[in-house]
């Protein structure tokens, strides 16, 4: 009876977690067009260009997320305390140097593939960031690296992962389902590869500590590293450029923290490592069908209108 009771909650769990999901992608398309309405009958039409509205086009998400987990957690009766728990120091350590083989060594690859993109007439939209002159750099960070480490991982790694393990998935599918997941939720196809393979990495490390504290500080020190090069002016325009050989180190150093990171956590550390594919799937993908079919189609359209060179 007991055993039966369990079954039930993960299932409800994982269909809980898959409605989290669908109003986490949701939720952020509508309030951004009420807002986006809005901002255009009091500012005009060059709203999109205010700082005011790039910082509020950077929060409204992270409100959606965070209301997405309240509601996942009062509905799924899931304890908040087992989403937050501790876990060993050292993989902060390993988190940590699995961002920056990320961002420095995968990042290098991930440029080869928008090349690749370009050739046949791919043009990226980028993703406009507010000022980061002086002070604007402190709301900037609390904004796009504080509260995104925060509540994307409560999504993607506290609900989604976590409850996905709980339920019997095999380490292998967890990973690479939540990382397809987390690459298609951004809807950026030039940065599909780099974001699936941040997603893997950050839900192995996750499963491994069993909380998702590393994975929240990985992704804070991503988006932390990249406003404050932006705001130190690199590669932007008339800004400065690393010479040929630092580059170089750069790369070669950060792939080797890549590599003995995920050698690490792979082949050595066995820590809630489960064998198997995805058990008792339906609950999940029939609660985050909405949210996967919306992200689909913000994807297919940015990649259409990028050739299109809207």
């Amino acid at each position: 009876m007991e055993q039966q009771e369990g079954v039930h909650f993960q299932r409800r769990a994982l269909s809980e977690a898959g409605i989290a999901y669908s109003v986490s992608a949701v939720l952020p398309v509508l309030l951004s067009l009420i807002v986006g309405v809005i901002a255009m009958l009091a500012a005009g039409e060059n709203y999109a260009e205010t700082d005011w509205y790039l910082f509020l086009s950077y929060l409204l998400p992270q409100m959606c997320f965070a209301a997405a987990a309240v509601v996942f957690f009062r509905r799924s009766k899931v304890s908040v305390r087992i989403t937050y728990c501790g876990c060993k120091w050292h993989y902060f350590v390993v988190a940590v140097l699995l961002q920056f083989g990320l961002m420095f060594s995968l990042s290098e690859l991930n440029n080869y593939f928008i090349a690749f993109l370009e050739r046949f007439g791919y043009v990226s939209a980028g993703v406009p960031l507010p000022s980061l002159d002086g002070w604007y750099l402190l709301p900037a960070l609390l904004i796009i690296a504080v509260l995104p480490a925060v509540f994307e991982e409560t999504l993607f790694r506290g609900i989604m992962v976590k409850n996905m393990s709980a339920s019997g998935w095999g380490t292998a599918a967890t990973v690479l389902v939540s990382g397809a997941m987390f690459s298609l939720f951004h809807g950026r196809p030039e940065q599909t590869l780099y974001q699936f393979a941040c997603g893997m990495c950050f839900a192995l490390v996750a499963l491994r500590a069993g909380s998702i504290l590393p994975s929240a500080v990985a992704h804070f020190c991503n988006n932390a590293a990249i406003l404050a090069l932006t705001a130190a002016g690199y590669e932007t325009e008339g800004g400065w450029t690393m010479p040929l050989g630092w580059n170089i180190g750069l790369t070669v150093a950060s792939a080797v923290c890549l590599a003995a990171a995920l050698v690490y956590l792979i082949f050595f550390d066995k820590n809630n490592a489960r064998k198997g594919g995805v058990k008792d799937g339906k609950p999940f993908f029939f609660g985050a069908a909405v949210g996967i079919a919306v992200c689909a189609v913000t994807w297919i359209v940015t990649l259409v209108s990028g050739f299109a060179g809207a």
